[in-house]
């Protein structure tokens, strides 16, 4: 097979530069492959992260000629022979080295969000669940936390001052599977409203295109939690109800 031409970015916060490296490939090659094969031969101080090379772990995210991909899951046989291939890392989070970027920021939402909070079960002591309840919360524990839906989300990207104030599609998925558990019982309109930002979220569905798991964020978790926040705290119907009622 023809040697693959890689353009990859080297530097660091000070500053940096796309560098250009020829590999020989072998049939059946992944990105993450010839990254290794570069690391191996030609820069051993390339940084890059990974673990599983398996697509499951999330963590050799990057953006591949301009597309944010999985390098593991990135097959080199895409790319026409003698392509130059650009590798970057993903760039709405800030830049460690190399192709390594800090999503420590998504560590710290996800401490904010309010756990579990399951109800008293049934009389006899034991919990149930309906199939398809289990079935349509499935999908969200499908999520490998790459944050490619995070790096693509323009509210993000575009409007870093936004980051302390919007969770970000990874997060509304996480928020979807514990709202749509029937068994918990915390309440997390409020917090959807006023700490996540559900509001800012313009439904584009750019973070559905880009997830390597094939979730559908914005239809299946998105849409409907936009939906409870506004039956919750927009609905002239609730709102006259709670009004005669006295009840919240």
């Amino acid at each position: 097979m023809p040697d693959a031409v890689m353009r990859l970015w080297r530097g660091d916060v000070r500053g940096g530069a796309f560098r250009e490296y020829r590999v020989p490939t072998e049939e059946g090659m992944v990105v993450l492959d010839v990254i290794h094969k570069i690391q191996a031969t030609q820069a051993h101080d390339l940084a890059v992260r990974w673990n599983c090379k398996a697509g499951k772990c999330g963590s050799c995210s990057a953006e591949v000629n301009g597309r944010p991909r999985l390098m593991c899951m990135t097959r080199m046989n895409l790319f026409a022979a003698g392509e130059p291939i650009t590798v970057a890392p993903i760039k709405t989070f800030p830049l460690i080295r190399d192709l390594v970027a800090d999503v420590s920021f998504n560590y710290q939402v996800a401490k904010t969000i309010p756990a579990f909070r399951p109800g008293p079960g049934e009389p006899d002591g034991t919990f149930r669940m309906m199939q398809e309840d289990i079935d349509r919360g499935q999908e969200f524990h499908k999520c490998i936390e790459c944050f490619l839906c995070q790096n693509v989300c323009h509210v993000i990207r575009d409007h870093p001052d936004n980051m302390p104030f919007f969770a970000g599609p990874r997060f509304f998925v996480r928020l979807a599977a514990l709202e749509m558990h029937p068994m918990d019982e915390a309440a997390r309109a409020e917090y959807l409203r006023l700490k996540a930002g559900l509001g800012f979220c313009n439904i584009t569905k750019c973070c559905t295109e880009v997830c390597p798991e094939h979730i559908k964020i914005t239809d299946n978790a998105i849409i409907p939690l936009k939906e409870r926040v506004v039956s919750e705290h927009y609905d002239p119907i609730v709102w006259t109800w709670r009004k005669l009622t006295g009840r919240k």
